[in-house]
């Protein structure tokens, strides 16, 4: 009984071992793709573009005359918006594309054979390869968002009401990408992993603005596709959360009512019950990647 009882803390040492060697095998191995070098590519396009444009705000002349350095901040914080949405986007796209090679393509080549060996449980290896590159994804979009926001106060001088709360939010949204493409190239091809995780990120975006519509046209059964995508996929109420902590708040008394309808601007900030929602949602989806990742013959 007391060799039992022994076992199991260093059966539970070796688990957790086996998951953060795991996970630091995987973050070294994400640093040697060449998504990375995409990424870091766009990146960096994206910076250098947008710290162009929004430099030329300041004084900009427009058919009401020059903007005035408030006016300026204003419309910068909605250009900054749809200028992190970009970002948002290729971080979608390196994610998925990255995360299904990972399992799926292990899979298929049999390189899992080899790792999934006794004494190293599958969960260990999924837990592993989820964990590093959740830190992968998370440290890539504060470090490039953070960035961008720098850009703007440099040439704009605005600096978001909340910026610690976006990058955070930014972050748990690519989480929540990465469990999606780790689930679905468990079951399905890598390139089809990581084609049906972006598209639906587009689709949930795009539902979130048809919502948006019908809420400004008081339109229940309309506002409704909005709410109901963002539960099925949380990354649309990650996205309009990390909005409301970058915007001015005199953004929503200049649009007014129209403020619902319009793609870049959040009326709300995230709830307690929705975060908390988001959280669960990466619980079930990390959990049902792993009854599949057990199941699935190597």
């Amino acid at each position: 009984m007391k060799a039992t009882t022994a076992a199991r803390p260093s059966t539970s040492v070796a688990m957790v071992r086996s998951i953060f060697t795991i996970a630091l095998l995987t973050l070294h191995e994400a640093t040697r793709k060449r998504v990375i070098w995409a990424l870091l590519v766009l990146s960096v396009l994206m910076l250098t573009l947008s710290a162009w444009g929004f430099s030329q705000l300041p004084g900009m002349d427009t058919s009401m005359g020059h903007l005035t350095s408030g006016q300026s901040r204003l419309l910068a914080s909605e250009l900054l918006n749809l200028v992190m949405f970009g970002m948002s986007m290729i971080v979608a796209l390196g994610t998925a594309f990255l995360a299904g090679p990972t399992l799926g393509g292990e899979l298929e080549s049999g390189v899992s054979l080899a790792m999934v060996a006794r004494p190293v449980h599958r969960s260990s290896v999924l837990v592993g390869k989820w964990l590093g590159l959740v830190i992968f994804g998370s440290v890539y979009i504060c470090l490039a968002g953070l960035a961008q926001m720098v850009v703007v106060r440099v040439t704009v001088s605005y600096w978001p009401p909340s910026p610690m709360l976006a990058l955070g939010l930014l972050a748990l949204e690519t989480i929540v990408l990465l469990t999606l493409a780790l689930l679905l190239s468990s079951l399905i091809s890598p390139l089809a992993s990581g084609i049906t995780t972006v598209g639906l990120f587009g689709a949930t975006w795009v539902a979130g603005v048809v919502g948006g519509i019908g809420a400004a046209l008081n339109n229940d059964g309309v506002a409704r596709v909005g709410t109901v995508s963002a539960m099925l996929l949380p990354t649309d109420g990650l996205w309009r959360g990390a909005m409301h902590a970058i915007q001015d708040p005199n953004a929503l008394i200049q649009l007014g009512g129209a403020s619902e309808g319009f793609p870049f601007v959040s009326t709300s900030s995230l709830s307690a019950a929705y975060f908390t929602w988001v959280v669960l949602w990466i619980v079930i989806a990390l959990t049902l990647c792993l009854v599949s990742f057990r199941r699935r013959a190597i």
